[in-house]
C-alpha cells in the first residue's frame, strides 16, 4: 500500500536548492582548483576557507533575523502597553487579540489597534476642545460656571456627552434670557415714553439707545434681576405720577364747574394732555390748576354760592336734620373770602366722605320713605267712599297696586333692616336718619300709620254700639241692594286694609336701642349722624 508524498513547503524546496547550490559551487570550484593542479592540501585549505564564509554568512543572517525577531517582540510589548495604557484613558476596555497568531500578525493587530485609538484620542480632543471653547463663551455670557473636565485628561463618551449637554442647556438658557432682556426693554421702552421719563444711568442709556447702536447684550441673571428693578422703579414712578395727575385734573375739573369754564376749552385742554407723556400731562394739569386758581380768587363769591348747593345737595341725600346743618355756621356768614372757601371745601368733602360710605344705605332708605309714601297715598285713597261708585275698573286696579306696593315695601324694608343692623354692628355705632336712629324711625312710622289707620275703625265702633237696634232695623229696611253691596265690598277691603298695617308693623319691629360705642373717626361724635 503507498502512502502519498506529503507537499514541501516552499522554503523547504527554497532550502534544498540552496544546498543544491552550494554542491554546484562546490563542485565547479574543485574543477577549477584540479585543473590549476592545486595539490590536495591547499584545496582542503581552500574548501575550508570557503566552508568558513558561507558559514560566516549564515551566522550573520541568523543574527540578524534573531535580533529582529526579538524587536518585533519588543515592539509588540511596548505597542501593547501604550494600547491598554490609551484604551484605559479612552475609557475602553484592554484590547484582545485571536489566539494562534504569529508574532508579524502581532505587530500588525497591535499596531493597527494603537492607530485607531491614537486616531479616537485625537478626535475626542478635538471635539473637547471645540465643546470647552463654545461652553467658556456661553459660560462668560450667561456667567456661570464651565462644564468641569480635568487639564490634561482624555475624556471618556460620558464626560463628551456631559459637556454636550451643559452647552445644550447654556443656549435654551441664552435663548429663554435674550427673549427676556427683549421683553423688559419693550417694557422699559414703553414706560418711559409712558412717564416721559429721562434716562440718568448708563443702564438706562443701554436700554434705550437704538438697535442700530446697541452693543454687547449682557444675559446674566444679575443684569436681568437689574432691569427689572429698574421696570418696578418705572413702575411706582408712573404710579406716583399717575396719582398726582388725577388729583389735580380733580381739582380742576372743580374748578371748572365752580367757575364754569366753557366746555370746549375744558374738551380741548383734556385732548391735548392726553397726547402728552404722563409727565407733560402732570405739568400742564399743575399749571392749569395755578391759572384756575388766579381765577378762583377773583370769583370767590360766586364759588361759594355754588359749594352751598352742593353742600345742600349732600346733606339732602344724607338726610341731615336742621340741626346737624346749623353746626356749620360757616354756612350763614355772608363775608365771603378764601379763607370761608376752605371752609367750605372742607366740609363738603367731610360730607361727601360720608355719603360714599354709606351710599347704599342712603339710596335704599330714599327708595323705601318713597314707597312708604306710596302706599300711604293708597291708603288715604282707599278710605274715599266715591271710589266705590267708580265703575271704571280703577277700584281694582288701585288695590293691586296697592297690594304690590306692599311686598315691595316689605321686602325692601327687610333687606334695609339687615342691611343698618350688618353696618351697626360693623362701625359700632347707631345708622342715624334726621338725628334719630332709622330702624327706631322706621318702627315708629309704621306703628304711627297703623293707629292712625285703626281710628276710623274704633270710632265706627262705638257709633255702632250707641245706635239702638230698632233703628239699626229700620235703616236696613230703608237700604237699596247696590247699597249694601258697596257697604259689603268696603267691609272686605277695611279688614284687608287693617291686616296688611298689621303686617308691615309686626315685621319691622325693632327692638329697643342698643347703646353703641363710636370708633374714633374724624367724621364722627359721640353718635354718628347721617
Amino acid at each position: 500500500m503507498f502512502h502519498m508524498a506529503k507537499p514541501l513547503r516552499e522554503s523547504e524546496i527554497l532550502a534544498s536548492s540552496l544546498v543544491n547550490s552550494v554542491n554546484q559551487a562546490l563542485g565547479r570550484l574543485l574543477d577549477l582548483w584540479n585543473a590549476m593542479g592545486i595539490n590536495k592540501e591547499l584545496q582542503l585549505e581552500r574548501m575550508q576557507a570557503a566552508k568558513s564564509h558561507i558559514e560566516t554568512l549564515l551566522n550573520e543572517m541568523i543574527d540578524e533575523e534573531r535580533h529582529l525577531k526579538e524587536k518585533i517582540e519588543k515592539d509588540i510589548e511596548i505597542q501593547k502597553n501604550q494600547l491598554n495604557v490609551l484604551r484605559y484613558q479612552l475609557g475602553l476596555d484592554p484590547y484582545k487579540v485571536d489566539d494562534g497568531l504569529t508574532i508579524l500578525q502581532l505587530e500588525k493587530e497591535y499596531r493597527l489597534a494603537l492607530d485607531s485609538a491614537l486616531k479616537e484620542k485625537q478626535e475626542r480632543l478635538e471635539k473637547l476642545t471645540q465643546l470647552q471653547r463654545e461652553d467658556q463663551a456661553l459660560c462668560t455670557e450667561l456667567c456661570v460656571a464651565p462644564y468641569y473636565i480635568p487639564t490634561g485628561s482624555i475624556p471618556n463618551s460620558t464626560e463628551l456627552e456631559g459637556i454636550k449637554e451643559h452647552v445644550t442647556d447654556l443656549l435654551k438658557v441664552k435663548e429663554q434670557r435674550l427673549e427676556e432682556f427683549h421683553k423688559l426693554r419693550r417694557e422699559i421702552r414703553l414706560y418711559s415714553k409712558e412717564i416721559g421719563h429721562t434716562p440718568d444711568g448708563t443702564l438706562e442709556n443701554n436700554m434705550l439707545c437704538d438697535d442700530e447702536e446697541e452693543g454687547y447684550i449682557y444675559l446674566t441673571k444679575k443684569y436681568l434681576e437689574d432691569l427689572q428693578q429698574l421696570i418696578h422703579q418705572l413702575q411706582k414712578k408712573k404710579e406716583s405720577l399717575m396719582a398726582t395727575k388725577n388729583v389735580l385734573m380733580k381739582q380742576v375739573q372743580l374748578l371748572w364747574d365752580r367757575l364754569q369754564w366753557p366746555q370746549e376749552k375744558q374738551e380741548q385742554f383734556t385732548e391735548l394732555t392726553s397726547q402728552c407723556s404722563i409727565s407733560e400731562a402732570t405739568n400742564m394739569w399743575e399749571g392749569e390748576l395755578q391759572t384756575l386758581e388766579e381765577v378762583k380768587k377773583e370769583k370767590v363769591k360766586e364759588i361759594i354760592l355754588k359749594v352751598r348747593q352742593d353742600l345742600e345737595s349732600y346733606w339732602q341725600k344724607c338726610f341731615y336734620s336742621d340741626e346737624q346743618k346749623a353746626e356749620f355756621q360757616p354756612f350763614y356768614d355772608d363775608n365771603f373770602s378764601e379763607e370761608l372757601l376752605k371752609h367750605h371745601d372742607e366740609e363738603v368733602f367731610k360730607i361727601k366722605m360720608i355719603y360714599e360710605e354709606a351710599k347704599c344705605l342712603y339710596d335704599s332708605v330714599h327708595k323705601w320713605e318713597a314707597i312708604l309714601d306710596r302706599f300711604i297715598e293708597l291708603e288715604k285713597k282707599s278710605t274715599d267712599p266715591s271710589r266705590l261708585l267708580n265703575r271704571g275698573g280703577n277700584l281694582l286696579k288701585d288695590e293691586r297696586e296697592r297690594s304690590k306696593t306692599q311686598k315691595q315695601l316689605s321686602k325692601l324694608g327687610e333687606e334695609l333692616k339687615k342691611k343698618i343692623e350688618n353696618w351697626e354692628q360693623e362701625h359700632n355705632s347707631e345708622f342715624l336718619i334726621r338725628s334719630q336712629r332709622f330702624l327706631d324711625s322706621m318702627a315708629h312710622q309704621l306703628t304711627h300709620h297703623k293707629l292712625k289707620k285703626d281710628q276710623p275703625k274704633t270710632s265706627m265702633k262705638r257709633e255702632e254700639s250707641a245706635t239702638p237696634k230698632g233703628a239699626m232695623k229700620r235703616t236696613a229696611y230703608l237700604n237699596t241692594p247696590t247699597t249694601n253691596k258697596i257697604r259689603k265690598v268696603a267691609s272686605n277691603l277695611n279688614v284687608l286694609k287693617a291686616s296688611s298695617c298689621n303686617n308691615i308693623a309686626t315685621n319691622f319691629a325693632v327692638p329697643s336701642k342698643q347703646s353703641f360705642q363710636s370708633k374714633q373717626n374724624p367724621f364722627l361724635s359721640t353718635r354718628r349722624y347721617y
